[in-house]
């Protein structure tokens, strides 16, 4: 039997098939978010990052035992549970069932015990093993006094990690989230050593896995099929834009190429709100400090008179309105406010006028032995390339000459600086920026502690601070602990081995169709709470 179809008819067939390829297509179709990711990472090594830009990477990839969620504030990651004993020494974490690594295998306390050891082996040399100091015998195993196996780390079985602490310590969930209690696959590096992060070596247990990595150009990370929550994470792949170019990243973000960008020029806040919208131009309060340091291995900064004259000679209003267009607050101290239960001491100088400050830091650098009648004072700053931080460099070169400087300025890309820095270069002035890790002063005032070398950058070294930093550690009493760390601040802000400018604000571009993004202090936005909509 022969069968006619008219063409009406075809034609409808053929729409409905097109109306159906194009509805499967759209359903599966891969969703794809472009983060401009504020510069190169030095490494995605967890025992050896340091930095923020590097830290939105590897939290993408992997996860701790807690995590920070959109709001900033810590909930479980690869922990479900956790109990803590009545003198808050010892923690029991209870792992999720389906934890597992990208590869399929299973992620187990002995991950924890492994990773945690080896960034507090000395041989790794991780510059932020202090992070983990407060777990029994870490300052003595990191500084080869003590042995691996006296360490508070203990696998009561595959799901159960039993951590034991040197004293209670009200941040430790915090410390849980931090980079150097991530875990890393034992068998990935014994397989790959240094390599291990390279895309198609790298096994994570994060939302998210490496699939490309081409320097200066761009990283690559797709869904993690076996991630413990991929049935909540809406985004298919990553693709981090690591330029430091801020006018161009803003090009691309207005382009429609980048969803998300870290840091814009601060100046052009203004300009980028008209043009974009100030919903798309966000800027929000950080727990954050930026600061210069000063190299005091060293003539003449190793003289309090000469650090204190170029610390005072700076007009941290200009930079906070000019510079930054307000989006930074002018600081006078090391430890931002914001922190529970602490207040800063106030430096003698804070209320006095900019030109009393200058005509005393003039006076201090005579009575040094510089200026007129005296030696030559010359300083070259270090920054790490940025328009912002050129903005503030050239500008407080010019307050410096101001008072009888030559200063000459120079820079870096943002990993070279840093790993500069912290290697042990010597410098004059370095532009340094510090976030909270978590929200207790004593994340800033240990990065002066003179045994902390990776952070220390100017080599500061005092025996009254060293002991009572020692002993805030050792003080159970919160608010006896919090005045032991501000008479520590007050010694630094009479010595002015750093010298603050600004409290940072987090600065953002977001498109209006990126969700789930929510600014918080702690400037955490894994991937895996937004959606394009």
């Amino acid at each position: 039997m022969t069968y006619r179809v008219s063409s009406r008819t075809v034609g409808k067939i053929f729409a409905s098939v097109a109306l159906a390829a194009l509805l499967s297509s759209t359903a599966f179709a891969e969703t794809v978010i472009r983060r401009g990711n504020g510069g190169e990472p030095q490494t995605l090594d967890q025992a050896k990052i340091s930095i923020d830009i590097e830290g939105f990477i590897v939290r993408d990839l992997f996860e701790g035992l807690t995590v920070y969620d959109a709001n900033g504030k810590v909930q479980p990651g690869v922990a479900e549970s956790w109990k803590i004993s009545d003198d808050g020494t010892v923690y029991t974490f209870k792992l999720r069932d389906n934890a597992k690594w990208s590869d399929g295998s299973p992620v187990v306390a002995g991950d924890f015990v492994y990773s945690m050891t080896r960034v507090l082996d000395p041989t790794t040399a991780a510059g932020y093993a202090n992070i983990l100091y407060p777990i029994k015998g870490a300052e003595a195993f990191n500084t080869s006094k003590g042995k691996a196996d006296a360490l508070g780390l203990k696998a009561i079985d595959d799901k159960t990690l039993e951590i034991t602490l040197e004293r209670a310590t009200p941040y430790f969930l915090q410390l849980m989230t931090h980079y150097t209690a991530i875990p890393v696959n034992k068998a990935n590096i014994e397989k790959f050593g240094a390599d291990f992060t390279k895309p198609g070596n790298l096994v994570s247990n994060g939302a998210y896995k490496l699939t490309e990595y081409v320097a200066n150009d761009h990283i690559t990370a797709v869904k993690n099929p076996d991630y413990w929550d991929a049935a909540n994470v809406k985004i298919d792949k990553v693709i981090y834009n690591p330029s430091e170019d801020q006018a161009a990243v803003a090009r691309a973000f207005e382009a429609g190429e980048i969803d998300i960008a870290y840091n814009f020029q601060a100046d052009q806040r203004d300009f980028l709100t008209k043009k974009l919208g100030e919903d798309q131009v966000q800027a929000s309060p950080a727990l954050a400090t930026y600061y210069y340091a000063f190299d005091s291995r060293h003539a003449p900064f190793d003289d309090v008179r000469v650090r204190k004259a170029l610390s005072i000679a700076v007009d941290r209003d200009f930079l906070s309105e000019k510079v930054y267009g307000g989006t930074q607050l002018p600081s006078y101290t090391f430890v931002p406010p914001g922190m529970e239960g602490y207040t800063s001491p106030k430096p003698a100088d804070a209320d006095k006028d900019q030109l009393d400050r200058e005509d005393e830091a003039k006076a201090l650098l005579k009575e040094a032995g510089y200026g007129e009648g005296g030696k030559p004072l010359k300083i070259d700053i270090r920054y790490n390339t940025n328009e912002n931080h050129k903005k503030v460099a050239v500008a407080v070169a010019d307050m410096w000459k101001a008072i009888g400087a030559e200063v000459t300025i120079q820079n870096l890309d943002v990993k070279s600086h840093y790993a500069y820095l912290q290697e042990g270069g010597t410098f004059d002035v370095a532009r340094a920026g510090w976030s909270a890790d978590y929200a207790d002063p004593e994340n800033f005032l240990n990065l002066l502690v003179s045994t902390n070398k990776a952070f220390n950058y100017g080599h500061y070294s005092n025996p009254k601070y060293d002991e009572l930093m020692k002993a805030s550690y050792a003080e159970t009493d919160p608010a006896k602990r919090m005045a032991i760390l501000a008479e520590a601040e007050a010694i630094v802000l009479n010595e002015y081995p750093v010298t603050p400018f600004m409290n940072n604000a987090n600065l953002w571009l977001v498109s209006r169709k990126v969700k789930g993004f929510s600014q918080n202090a702690v400037n955490e936005h894994l991937t895996k709470y937004l959606s394009i909509e």
